[in-house]
């Protein structure tokens, strides 16, 4: 057993970590978030355009139409025409390029995962990150590189929403609809609009009556805070603001905040694991050594390092896959049973989090505010996060942590917030409250989609995805799903979408090289793979099921969490099964005529 377990009291961790859990569950679970009315509808609009745009409506057949402009849209894109399809279009609801990084223009925003292995084609593109972890205006730069160098803006249509999409099946083809009156008609749809897109507020009273500046992080007002994401906000001088939310965009825009702001006030509900960060330039003579398929060879020895499968140099060497190593039991030439394997990695697990609590008494320098600052459950409850600024920021003598021990807000005023009973004077009021999770798949990605006779994807989806291999459902022939589905998850998000669109435009290619015009699962094929995925989620719901209520366990509904309807047997694992699927090239499963 590692010495630093040796000297835990497990059983008072334990105790504690459930207590903390307890606290924070509650009945609504997925349910307590406010819906979007009138009074927020702002928040689901593009403050980047200018408003008025119109065009003419577009009537065409397509071979391929791909639903989103992020970075799982432009691979797809991008690997279609790798394979000869050229005949396609990219609809996107934004004015460009870039997704996540389009619309999370926050103070801070920074990728976690290390850029060099984060963003795609960067051998293509012949471009080196500046930083070892780089900020929004250099992913979203990065993204119109992409659209560029492979000619993506000609094929996009850009400021235009989705509709209804229905199959029909006389023409083999795929009816879309658009806000701009666009018929496209497409033989594949590639659907890649991400799992965390459609912004959501806490059911808090009051949520109305507040008569300041409200807006969400991922539309952030520089109209009304100054500055931009990389230079002070200078009409915050003489503001009171208050962020609610401390999780991950938290994290990186509350360090800015308090840099500006005449007062700011952080809502906490439940603290986040904050690691050590490290960024640091590019070394660019390491960068000139770089040899051909440098990215790839560093993305997998990511990927098997944060597994614990390599023993070759860890080549990243970050806050993943050390805190990896950090919780995983440790090799032996002896045989292990899986209960001393788990007790070890439990162990191992609170060790890591009793270095994260002692970093935090070790930073902070009022031990009330240090100690409410203290995550109380396993690592892996939430996502870790990854800041060097965001514990040195409530020394400011101008921060003050709301630690409302799982509670949350109690409700709104005309003029503040009301929290712990004590109401505050606020000006400003910023949801870092993230992204919609458990919600109907339809709802976040605001259309519908109808398939054989009708059936629509809200129903076929009500208890969850329902796949095979995470791609394609039945029912819904030449539909095609990139992004978080019923596959593997990796911390390298880009990795996992690469693989995927690979996978995705070699089926669209295959196809068209043997004149095939439909392609659907079985439904047996389907059923087989939920069994597969219900087997490997098994371990992680119970382990879920212990942890503090969270959007990775649906707040305490574990069945409507992020990955419990995913494959859980590890993002190498998935590819091998992927690898060995297709080695046989008789696409088992699958009907295609």
């Amino acid at each position: 057993m590692p010495d630093q377990t040796l000297a835990l009291d497990a059983d008072a961790i334990r105790r504690k970590y459930a207590e903390e859990r307890d606290k924070r569950f509650r009945a609504e679970q997925n349910a307590q978030w406010a819906e979007l009315d009138e009074r927020f509808a702002h928040l689901s609009e593009d403050p980047y355009v200018e408003p008025g745009f119109t065009r003419d409506p577009i009537v065409e057949d397509i071979d391929a139409l791909v639903i989103g402009g992020g970075f799982g849209g432009m691979i797809a894109a991008v690997e279609l025409q790798k394979r000869g399809i050229e005949n396609i279009r990219i609809v996107e609801k934004a004015g460009d390029f870039g997704g996540t990084w389009y619309w999370n223009r926050y103070p801070g925003a920074q990728c976690d995962t290390e850029s060099y292995i984060y963003l795609p084609y960067l051998e293509e593109t012949g471009y080196i990150p500046t930083e070892k972890y780089v900020f929004a205006p250099e992913m979203l730069e990065h993204s119109q590189r992409i659209a560029t160098h492979f000619g993506l803006y000609d094929k996009a249509l850009f400021q235009t929403q989705v509709l209804e999409m229905a199959w029909d099946e006389a023409s083999r083809r795929w009816n879309v609809a658009t806000n701009r009156d666009d018929v496209l008609r497409a033989r594949h749809v590639i659907y890649c609009s991400g799992p965390l897109n459609r912004v959501k507020l806490p059911g808090v009273l009051g949520l109305k009556t507040f008569k300041g500046k409200v807006f969400h992080t991922s539309r952030w007002d520089y109209d009304y805070t100054g500055g931009s994401t990389d230079t002070p906000m200078t009409r915050l001088h003489d503001k009171r603001v208050a962020v609610i939310g401390t999780g991950a965009t938290a994290i990186q825009c509350v360090p800015r905040l308090a840099e500006d702001a005449q007062h700011l006030y952080v809502v906490q509900r439940t603290p986040s694991v904050v690691g050590e960060r490290g960024n640091c330039p590019t070394d660019m003579d390491w960068a000139a050594s770089l040899e051909a398929g440098w990215q790839r060879e560093r993305s997998t020895n990511f990927e098997s390092h944060v597994i614990g499968q390599s023993n070759e140099p860890d080549l990243v060497s970050d806050g993943w896959t050390v805190l990896n190593r950090s919780i995983r039991p440790q090799p032996s030439s002896e045989p292990r049973i899986p209960e001393d394997l788990a007790r070890e990695g439990e162990l191992r697990d609170f060790a890591a989090g009793e270095k994260i609590r002692a970093r935090i008494d070790a930073t902070v320098t009022d031990p009330a505010t240090a100690e409410a600052l203290k995550p109380w459950y396993r690592i892996y409850c939430k996502r870790p996060t990854f800041n060097d600024e965001y514990y040195p920021a409530f020394n400011l003598p101008n921060v003050t942590l709301l630690d409302t021990q799982g509670a949350g807000l109690e409700r709104l005023t005309e003029t503040g917030i009301v929290a712990c009973g004590t109401e505050y004077e606020v000006d400003c009021i910023i949801f870092a409250t993230g992204f919609e999770t458990g919600s109907e798949y339809t709802k976040r990605s605001e259309f519908e989609v109808r398939g054989v006779g009708g059936r629509t994807l809200t129903e076929h989806f009500r208890k969850g995805p329902l796949t095979l291999h995470g791609f394609y459902a039945h029912g819904f022939p030449n539909f095609f799903i990139l992004g978080n589905s019923q596959n593997a998850f990796t911390a390298s998000f880009t990795h996992m979408l690469l693989d995927q669109g690979q996978h995705i435009c070699d089926m669209i290619a295959m196809m068209q090289e043997r004149g095939l015009t439909r392609l659907e699962p079985e439904e047996q094929a389907v059923e087989d793979w939920q069994h597969v995925v219900r087997e490997s989620v098994e371990p992680r719901k119970l382990f879920l099921a212990s942890c503090t209520p969270g959007y990775y366990n649906g707040y305490g509904e574990v069945d409507a969490g992020l990955f419990t309807s995913s494959y859980s047997g590890g993002f190498i694992a998935f590819n091998a099964i992927m690898d060995a699927w297709r080695s046989k090239e008789d696409f088992a499963g699958l009907e295609l005529s």
